[in-house]
């Protein structure tokens, strides 16, 4: 179990939290609604004012027949508390070390309307059932976040990326079902790329298109995923392979027994051996269709019969327009025979 000792960890943390835009939200999880009917949800890197996740399963609390949605924010937390004055429209000023809940069961609609954003702001201001203050401060490896992660169905939220590992950990020790945003570097990890080959994590929907700072301007990054244990359609769609294997188009590496891939579009449908291919395979990989092998560097790389290259590292190499070079980040698979 991850302790409270490694909580001043937070203070290490890197200013990498930003709002989560409610449109990419909406359209990643409009995918996974069969998933939500009586369950409870866990948002537990997120302001209730703020967090455009809140926001979301407030909206739609009764469309996804959701049994209880519970979010938390984290004190100490580089974004909370910028975008509105929470502490204000609490009536309550900062008190250093609380983080704040919102935990309810039931989202009342006006006449049988949807729920609008005043309905939102007057639930989330309601002394019976709005926000409350925490005993703690809200870090999701404190105890009181965990007692309320146990009682949680899924886990939907956007943690911050310099403790991805940590979350993924906590996640996984109490076997929740989770759906949550991550870099795709995240991929590499030591901690993470297992999980990926032994189908127990893999990728949503849709890449994240941007997200907002706290002084209301947007950043893009461009490689930022899903990820999820959630078993939805897209991991078992299969992927359609126009080209042939011919010796000649593909690049072999020189110190594996292998083919370089560079496109999606060029995975060739009669070939089985050992294929290197971008990490954007990770977006259509159906495990029926292929295996996760490794990578293309470290220890799996070895662990799988990658030798050491020209400069002396063990990482994919081959002969380029004549001269030796080393392609960009690689997963090595295997298309399955017997599909």
């Amino acid at each position: 179990m991850i302790r409270n000792t490694t909580l001043n960890k937070a203070k290490d943390a890197k200013n990498d939290e930003f709002y989560t835009c409610y449109e990419d939200i909406q359209a990643e999880l409009n995918h996974y609604e069969k998933h939500f009917e009586n369950k409870t949800v866990f948002c537990n890197c997120d302001d209730p004012f703020e967090s455009n996740f809140c926001k979301f399963f407030l909206k739609n609390f009764n469309y996804l027949k959701l049994k209880r949605l519970i979010c938390t924010s984290y004190s100490a937390s580089y974004i909370v508390g910028q975008q509105m004055t929470i502490f204000d429209l609490l009536g309550d000023p900062v008190v250093a070390g609380n983080g704040y809940v919102i935990d309810i069961s039931e989202v009342p609609m006006a006449n049988g309307r949807g729920v609008s954003d005043t309905d939102i702001d007057k639930m989330l201001k309601s002394k019976k059932r709005g926000v409350k203050k925490l005993s703690g401060d809200g870090d999701f490896r404190s105890d009181e976040c965990i007692k309320l992660l146990q009682q949680a169905d899924i886990v939907v939220t956007n943690p911050p990326f310099s403790l991805f590992r940590e979350y993924m950990a906590l996640l996984l020790e109490y076997g929740k079902q989770f759906l949550i945003i991550g870099n795709q570097n995240a991929l590499h990890y030591k901690e993470i790329f297992p999980l990926l080959k032994e189908n127990k994590l893999w990728i949503g929907y849709n890449h994240v298109k941007e997200f907002i700072k706290p002084d209301g301007s947007s950043q893009k990054f461009g490689n930022v995923l899903w990820y999820t244990n959630v078993d939805i359609s897209k991991r078992h769609e299969e992927l359609i392979m126009f080209k042939e294997y011919n010796s000649d188009e593909y690049l072999h590496y020189m110190n594996f027994d292998g083919i370089d891939v560079s496109k999606i579009s060029d995975i060739p449908c009669d070939y089985y051996g050992y294929m290197g291919v971008p990490d954007t395979f990770m977006n259509c990989y159906n495990p029926d269709q292929f295996v996760i092998c490794g990578l293309s560097t470290g220890d799996t790389a070895k662990a799988i019969g990658i030798k050491k290259n020209y400069r002396g590292r063990t990482d994919l190499a081959y002969i380029k327009d004549g001269k030796p070079s080393c392609p960009f980040s690689r997963i090595i698979i295997k298309q399955k025979e017997n599909k």
